[in-house]
C-alpha cells in the first residue's frame, strides 16, 4: 500500500509522514531530492539549467517510485512524483525558465514513465491558507525558507488546487489544516486517522 501526502511549502507533510508512519507502522519514505548538481548552475541561469535540473529532479522521483512500487511494506511519501511535476515543473514553465519544446519533451518524458507503475492507493492533501503556511515557515525557522515571496506561495497554493481537483486521477482524501495542530492535539490527529480509515479500511 502507498499513501502520499501532497501540500504547499509549510503544510505539515513531514510532521504528518512521520506521525502516520508510527501510527500504522508503515514505512516513512522523505523527498530525497534535496542533492541536485545543476542547482548551482540553475540559480545562476534559470532558462539555460531549467531542463537539466527538472530531468534530475524527475529521475530521483520516478527512482523513489520504483522502490515504493517493489516494498513488501505499507509506505507513507512525503510529496509525491506528481506534484513535483504537475505543481513545481508547471511552474517553472509558466515563469519562462522551460521553453515550450523542452517543456513539451520533459511532459512526454514523465508520461512514459508514470505509465508502468500505480498511483498511490490514497493521497492525502494538506489544503492550507498562505497565512497559515507562512506562521509554519516562520515557526521553523529555516533560513533560506524566511526569504520566500508572499505570492509564490500563492501561486503554488492555486496550482495545489488545480493539481488536485482537476489534474489527478487517483484517490485523494482532502484534509483542511489552517484550524488544526494534530501535532500536539491527539483529538485532530484522531480526525484525521479516523478519514484514512474510512477511505482505506471502510471503517466507522
Amino acid at each position: 500500500m502507498h499513501i502520499a501526502i501532497a501540500g504547499n511549502i509549510g503544510s505539515g507533510k513531514t510532521t504528518l509522514t512521520t506521525m502516520l508512519a508510527k501510527r500504522y507502522d508503515w514505512e516513512p519514505r522523505f523527498e530525497s531530492v534535496d542533492y541536485n548538481p545543476y542547482l548551482d548552475d540553475y540559480y545562476k541561469d534559470l532558462k539555460r539549467w531549467s531542463f537539466p535540473m527538472e530531468v534530475f529532479f524527475l529521475k530521483e522521483r520516478f527512482k523513489d517510485l520504483l522502490e515504493i512500487n517493489q516494498c513488501g511494506k505499507p509506505v507513507v511519501q512525503d510529496r509525491s512524483i506528481y506534484e513535483g511535476v504537475y505543481v513545481f515543473t508547471e511552474n517553472n514553465y509558466a515563469m519562462g525558465n522551460l521553453d515550450t519544446r523542452d517543456y513539451e519533451t520533459y511532459m512526454e518524458l514523465f508520461e512514459d514513465l508514470t505509465d508502468i507503475v500505480k498511483l498511490p492507493d490514497l493521497m492525502i492533501y494538506l489544503r492550507s491558507s498562505v497565512s497559515h503556511l507562512v506562521a509554519n515557515i516562520e515557526k521553523r525557522g529555516r533560513s533560506y525558507e524566511q526569504k520566500m515571496p508572499l505570492g509564490y506561495l500563492e501561486n503554488i497554493n492555486k496550482r495545489y488546487e488545480d493539481f488536485i481537483l482537476n489534474k489527478y486521477k487517483g484517490r485523494v482524501l482532502i484534509v483542511d489544516v489552517d484550524e488544526l495542530d494534530y501535532q500536539h492535539n491527539p483529538k485532530d490527529f484522531g480526525m484525521i486517522t479516523d478519514k484514512i480509515d474510512r477511505e482505506l479500511f471502510g471503517l466507522f
